[in-house]
């Protein structure tokens, strides 16, 4: 298993990241408060953050729906993912890392595809970040090929090969530009962590329950078949916040995943 299972994703809960995608923080909040006692990752990503901007991460923490790294009494709630996917020329990439990093996120992802220049600017600027507040950098999480996209996007966008060459390729660029995690289909997980060891966090959409509506995903596993692959940390969304009740889900899923463990 990757880096954090055991340190940085909090112990003791689902090694889920739960998206709150809605371009309402009163909903957002709403879905924390249910599932922040069980899962290890609340997920922010464009949708909220391009909407509300930092006020609503400050609203999660002032609530302790969010660990912050600088205070240790916060340590028992989940960590901050911005799945922001930036994809720029490296100085704009990286000052947007320096921006973003006072937010204390636990992860921040960038597409791999943006290059090794962009990659290491991104690591540079959340190092010098880190260093500057004395705190733990942030983790540059590489998105390698998006699970929405079928072998035959990949061609029409002219990325060679199946989709695990691809991953492959994106996925050991980003590790060898200082990434310290990656997000990739469960498909490729087995195989991506053969080729990037254990000492890179690797985080997994397209994850449903068995049986459950793919919707706009198309490369998707069950949590349990990504765990088994080799995840560390697995992207469940619509399946528990589109549920009655998403506390009870989640509470569900801690439950069951953490014998997996």
């Amino acid at each position: 298993m990757g880096v954090g299972v055991d340190g940085d994703l909090r112990t003791g809960r689902a090694p889920v990241a739960v998206p709150l995608d809605t371009s309402d923080a009163a909903t957002a909040l709403r879905w924390a408060r249910a599932v922040a006692p069980h899962v290890a990752v609340l997920k922010v990503g464009m949708e909220l953050f391009y909407r509300e901007g930092p006020a609503v991460v400050a609203a999660l923490r002032a609530e302790g729906l969010l660990a912050d790294p600088g205070e240790p009494g916060s340590a028992d709630a989940p960590g901050l993912f911005l799945d922001l996917k930036l994809h720029d020329i490296p100085v704009t990439v990286a000052g947007a890392i320096r921006s973003v990093a006072r937010l204390r996120p636990q992860f921040v992802t960038v597409h791999a595809a943006g290059g090794p220049a962009m990659l290491r600017a991104a690591v540079e600027a959340a190092n010098e970040a880190a260093a500057e507040a004395g705190t733990t950098p942030l983790s540059v999480a590489g998105v390698t090929v998006l699970t929405s996209l079928s072998e035959a996007d990949l061609t029409t966008v002219g990325l060679a090969g199946p989709a695990l060459d691809a991953a492959r390729r994106l996925a050991r660029l980003a590790v060898e530009a200082g990434a310290t995690a990656l997000v990739a289909s469960p498909w490729e997980a087995e195989k991506l962590r053969e080729e990037v060891g254990n000492n890179v966090t690797l985080i997994t959409p397209g994850v449903r329950p068995a049986g459950g509506e793919r919707a706009d995903q198309v490369r998707v596993a069950t949590p349990e078949e990504a765990l088994a692959a080799g995840a560390d940390l697995v992207v469940m969304g619509r399946p528990i916040t589109g549920a009655a009740d998403p506390g009870a889900v989640a509470a569900a899923l801690a439950a069951t995943l953490g014998q997996l463990r």
